[in-house]
């Protein structure tokens, strides 16, 4: 980036000719962001990142790695969505952050990577310090529950593309995983018992359906109480994505784990097909549990189809986990021992009359 030093006129001294700050950009706005966000980034800090924040790079000493045998990099990136319109809407910012991790990392660890380090992008139509140092709160929250660091971002500034308070978030994270412990299809067998955790709520999938549905159609309020929620209809939708990657790495710790799937855009059955080999197939009972009540106030009040629901939404279930029959017991164990829902939502069969996939059957239990 280039500047004038002098941008004065020689005959009246007063300011002549284009700047940064008369084009929208407010270079200390965004000098008092990274101030405030310091603090945060720096709980999320582990042994192997080297420097601090505000260098061009974020470094981290892969000499850690030496302790593997044949390390395997994983990586992945991804966004909030729509989401973070209603977090504008209410004014609230560090939940945004909480999901950004929970998007990136739960896809890194389902191949059984430890989540190492990740990075940001945070794109704003102006620069409101407090506001943004918000939003890296609640990713350097995330990073903590995920186990990872955050070793550095970028905040950019779109005046004329985005209005004063628009903004979006991005990120990338770096996993690493043993090469003869990395899970997937190759893995998975007959037999083989599907374990399901529970979702935080909506997580960061189908705002575009939700938004439709509830606001356009419905004409509801974010800040109208629904008896079922016992809370806001908005503070429901911002409820944090549930991150799960320890949840998931203490699992391949204590007992055998074949693979995992991260039910995101698409749905169970679209996400769980995605680790199920060929010739195998997933089915999953419905009726071995209960979608929370938000997922039915967006099919009744849209009247949205229960398969469309299911494409769109995660319908209360955030991550499974296909682990051999005769773990089952220790897999369930493990994840109560360590606060999370789980149950045995199905298994896995021979192909048979069903195509290589998964399926859902039954009625949700009421």
């Amino acid at each position: 980036m280039s500047s004038v030093s002098d941008q004065s006129s020689p005959a009246t001294g007063s300011p002549s000719g284009a700047s940064y700050a008369a084009a929208g950009v407010d270079i200390e706005a965004g000098d008092r962001a990274v101030e405030l966000m310091k603090e945060w980034v720096k709980k999320t800090q582990r042994p192997e990142v080297l420097g601090g924040l505000g260098g061009f790079a974020g470094l981290f000493d892969a000499s850690a790695l030496k302790r593997y045998e044949r390390p395997l990099l994983a990586s992945a990136t991804d966004g909030v969505g729509t989401k973070v319109d209603l977090a504008r809407q209410l004014g609230v910012y560090d939940s945004i952050g909480h999901d950004l991790v929970a998007m990136v990392m739960d896809d890194i660890v389902v191949c059984g990577a430890e989540p190492l380090f990740m990075t940001d992008y945070i794109c704003v139509g102006k620069v409101h310090p407090e506001r943004v140092a918000a939003i890296v709160k609640g990713i350097a929250e995330g990073c903590v529950l995920a186990g990872c660091a955050l070793v550095g971002g970028e905040t950019a500034e779109h005046p004329g593309l985005l209005g004063p308070d628009d903004f979006d978030v991005a990120g990338a994270g770096t996993g690493v995983v043993e090469a003869d412990r990395l899970l997937g299809a190759d893995r998975i067998r007959t037999g083989d018992a599907v374990i399901a955790m529970a979702a935080s709520g909506l997580h960061s999938n189908g705002y575009s359906l939700v938004r439709h549905v509830l606001f356009e159609r419905a004409n509801l309020s974010l800040d109208q109480h629904v008896e079922e929620f016992g809370r806001t209809l908005g503070e429901e939708l911002l409820e944090p994505t549930k991150i799960y990657s320890l949840d998931c790495l203490a699992l391949t710790r204590t007992t055998e784990v074949h693979a995992f799937s991260h039910i995101t855009g698409g749905g169970l059955a679209a996400n769980l097909a995605r680790v199920i080999p060929d010739g195998l197939h997933a089915i999953v009972d419905r009726e071995t549990w209960t979608p929370a009540p938000v997922f039915d106030l967006v099919g009744r009040t849209g009247e949205v189809e229960r398969l469309e629901l299911e494409k769109t939404l995660n319908m209360g279930v955030g991550m499974i986990a296909i682990v051999p029959e005769e773990s089952a017991d220790a897999a369930l164990a493990t994840l109560g021992d360590r606060g999370v829902d789980a149950w045995i939502a199905g298994e896995i069969t021979e192909r048979g009359e069903h195509p290589t996939g998964a399926a859902l059957i039954g009625d949700y239990a009421n």
